[in-house]
């Protein structure tokens, strides 16, 4: 999914199109209310609160096992993470709760198609990655030599755009350096964007971090070639070398893993 510029504001496609879907839900349920009954101001409200949090809820608790050992990041919804079969189901309970009147359930139904519709129009503009295909471009390695971004075994890569300047960045570096030690069925490459390699060496030193392919990258071809418009931004690289899918701003850990699975799916008698 491509991310999408507006002024110097940079939006994941997913998340664009349910800004949009959100917008246009409130602005149909106040033209609504003016016009068929005042309540659905009020039934807007709960639904929205009700439906996000519960969508929130939900995805914690399927990924219990995750949050349980880092419970700060059940409020880190800038990262991403909604289930919404569960919004769906705390929507419907607020529909039953407070529309009372055949005119309010009318104006509810079509605030909330119209909403639905405006969400999967922009879900289905943004939802393309192009399979750009890899840089043929030698990047310098931080601890000497030149790597390529395609891996020397074939295998998929995900390549991260980072700088040390960038908290997004630093949040989630110290997950990916766990997730890239422990997986070998993919490369990861930490392609630093425009620092150089004392500012590089200490921010590692600082966190204490320890990164596998960290290449350095001072012209930020990489973004370029990529077209990404902001950092961090992670890359998934099928092993055929072209674009499967992208990630801009701070990732979660389901997110990084749902990502990994797609791109090496399971094999049959992998355990």
């Amino acid at each position: 999914m491509q991310p999408v510029s507006i002024g110097p504001l940079v939006f994941a496609g997913d998340r664009l199109a349910a800004i949009i879907g959100i917008g246009i839900f409130m602005v149909a349920t106040a033209i609504l209310s003016s016009r068929l009954d005042p309540r659905l101001g009020r039934w807007s409200t709960w639904t929205l609160v009700a439906g996000l949090i519960a969508a929130r809820l939900g995805h914690v608790i399927e990924n219990a096992a995750g949050f349980a050992a880092e419970p700060w990041r059940m409020l880190a919804v800038w990262q991403g993470g909604f289930a919404w079969p569960w919004g769906a189901a705390a929507v419907a309970v607020v529909f039953a709760a407070l529309v009372r009147t055949r005119r309010a359930a009318i104006g509810a139904a079509a605030s909330l198609a119209i909403a639905l519709l405006a969400w999967s129009v922009a879900w289905q503009l943004t939802n393309t990655t192009p399979t750009t295909p890899t840089p043929d471009v030698a990047l310098e390695r931080l601890g000497g030599g030149s790597a390529t971004l395609r891996s020397p075994g074939g295998r998929p890569v995900i390549v991260n755009l980072w700088a040390s300047w960038c908290p997004p960045c630093r949040r989630e570096m110290p997950m990916m350096a766990e997730i890239a030690a422990s997986r070998h069925d993919v490369t990861f490459l930490f392609v630093n964007q425009g620092e150089g390699r004392a500012a590089i060496e200490r921010y590692l030193e600082g966190e204490r971090l320890t990164l596998p392919n960290i290449l350095l990258d001072p012209r930020r071809d990489v973004a370029r070639h990529y077209a990404m418009p902001g950092l961090p931004a992670t890359l998934f690289i099928g092993s055929d070398g072209r674009l499967r899918s992208v990630h801009v701003g701070e990732i979660s850990r389901e997110a990084l893993a749902a990502a990994v699975s797609r791109l090496v799916p399971e094999r049959p008698g992998d355990q």
